[in-house]
């Protein structure tokens, strides 16, 4: 595959992935990739576990569930994230970014401009929308057959120094080369990010992978092979749009958007 068409299809997988498990070699060549990643004075920062146990992927699946309902009970994870939610394409077309929330149980469809209000809130838990989406998140998590945490060195990431942002500078990078590699194995990946939003919750996992105090961990991905089709989940949403460049790039100076760049790309 060509390289632009690999960036090009890049996306998050929302749904489930295959039961084969992700074979050595391409476990070897994700590492690869996430190596060769630029780093501040060639420091690689990053430390990876790679998780294929049955039981420990199960009690990850259970922590994350448990985290989703928790956060969409409380209202804790509407109320961080609604500048990012779009209900109507025509509102995603004029912002392109966010989230367009194009999927919604039947009885929630009436009430699209709510949910993220406190009167939706309380529709979304009398129809136990949390618990519903907390199990549903619970079996994608359960179901994959590779997960992958992501750690920094606690030398390099230091925060409130300048060195904690190369680190995290270098994680994203590697974690990027990773993203593009799964589309060209014909694979999906999935930040398994609920765990963070409840307290004590991330804490768990550290636990669970025996984290040593020299590391700090980051970030944990699903990993594994896309089928050609799938069901999708009870609430699901599309995010394929992106800003137009004149949108995001100057010329000179901040005052001066670059224009003459919207159109179709070659």
């Amino acid at each position: 595959m060509e390289f632009l068409d690999v960036v090009r299809r890049r996306k998050t997988t929302n749904g489930p992935f295959l039961p084969d498990a992700v074979t050595p070699e391409h476990q070897r060549l994700l590492m690869e990739v996430a190596g060769r990643a630029p780093s501040q004075l060639n420091s690689q920062p990053w430390r990876f576990l790679i998780i294929e146990d049955r039981a420990t992927i199960e009690q990850v699946a259970t922590i994350s569930g448990a985290s989703m309902t928790e956060a969409m009970s409380n209202g804790a994870f509407f109320e961080r994230y609604r500048r990012y939610f779009r209900f109507s394409a025509e509102e995603m077309e004029t912002r392109r970014d966010g989230m367009l929330f194009d999927h919604l149980p039947a009885p929630l469809r009436p009430f699209t401009k709510q949910v993220f209000t406190r009167r939706g809130q309380r529709l979304m838990n009398t129809l136990r929308v949390p618990q519903i989406l907390g199990e549903e998140n619970r079996k994608l998590v359960a179901g994959s057959p590779l997960l992958l945490a992501v750690m920094l060195d606690r030398s390099e990431y230091r925060p409130d120094e300048l060195s904690s942002f190369y680190s995290v500078f270098s994680m994203g990078a590697a974690m990027e080369n990773v993203w593009l590699a799964t589309v060209e194995l014909g694979m999906g990946i999935q930040f398994i990010s609920f765990p963070m939003e409840v307290p004590g919750q991330w804490k768990r996992l550290v636990e669970l992978f025996a984290v040593p105090d020299g590391l700090e961990l980051m970030a944990v991905y699903r990993l594994g092979y896309v089928p050609e089709s799938a069901r999708r989940p009870a609430i699901d949403w599309t995010s394929a749009q992106r800003k137009r460049p004149s949108q995001y790039v100057f010329r000179g100076t901040c005052a001066t958007p670059q224009t003459g760049w919207d159109g179709p790309s070659r």
